[in-house]
């Protein structure tokens, strides 16, 4: 076998326990040593669930830790890391956790997960320093209407129809408290400077964040907004966007310039 089918075999049995010792894995003695490599194997699950667990804690307080690591367990037997970088590890667990019956009676918890990925990809996103509003300010009505905003590198946005950003803070302390208002949310995190810092939008202004961190442009997003909710309130909305850092640059949209 060449060297990369030798790895994918090494692989593919160090990650699933019903496979034997890969050929040419051999003790001193030139035989194959299933104990020693079941040591490694379990050693190898142990790092991949911790990883997990580090970067998805409330995930796992929502489920208990033996639940978790089930999950985690089940996860990493068929998501080898795709990078050295164990901070990149789990991107997509969020989407199997939505794939994983046994945790199917608890729908709020992919996107709990998706929210703390997010948390993970902020923490160790590159530094930007976000958008002076005066830049903004400066902007004629006609230019307005036709400006994109560039999203901050560490921003990320998740739309929920269940209140993930109140459950995670919840979860932030030592005593839960009871989410009492089960409503949707939209929440938005980011680390404009040192923290990462997790908003709860207002109702009103998620399809008008949601369609400019799509690359709508600032009147196609406020026209998205006033349909969706009569309550909508441009400036308080961008004014509020702009504020909290999400935004790092703009651009104008030259074709639609009159």
């Amino acid at each position: 076998m060449d060297f990369a089918t030798c790895q994918n075999a090494f692989a593919g049995a160090l990650l699933h326990a019903d496979q034997p010792v890969p050929d040419g894995i051999t003790t001193a003695r030139g035989g194959a040593d299933a104990a020693r490599f079941a040591v490694y194997r379990n050693n190898v699950f142990v790092g991949l669930t911790k990883a997990l667990a580090r970067h998805f804690p409330v995930t796992e307080r929502l489920v208990g830790t033996e639940f978790f690591m089930a999950m985690a367990r089940a996860y990493a037997q068929d998501h080898k890391p795709a990078s050295p970088l164990m901070i990149e590890y789990g991107g997509d667990f969020p989407d199997f956790i939505a794939s994983f019956r046994p945790a199917r009676e608890l729908a709020y918890l992919p996107d709990v997960a998706r929210m703390e990925a997010a948390w993970m990809r902020a923490y160790h996103a590159a530094d930007a320093l976000p958008l002076d509003f005066a830049v903004l300010a400066a902007a004629t009505p006609e230019m307005l209407a036709n400006l994109r905003l560039v999203a901050h590198p560490s921003a990320g946005l998740i739309q929920s129809d269940y209140p993930i950003g109140s459950i995670w803070s919840a979860h932030q302390q030592e005593m839960v408290t009871p989410v009492a208002d089960w409503q949707p949310e939209t929440v938005l995190v980011l680390r404009p400077e040192m923290t990462v810092d997790v908003h709860i939008l207002p109702p009103q202004d998620a399809i008008f964040a949601t369609s400019l961190f799509n690359d709508s442009t600032l009147s196609v997003a406020a026209e998205a907004a006033f349909a969706a909710s009569p309550e909508f309130d441009f400036g308080a909305a961008l004014l509020g966007l702009v504020s909290l850092g999400a935004f790092s640059a703009l651009h104008q949209d030259e074709g639609n310039v009159p």
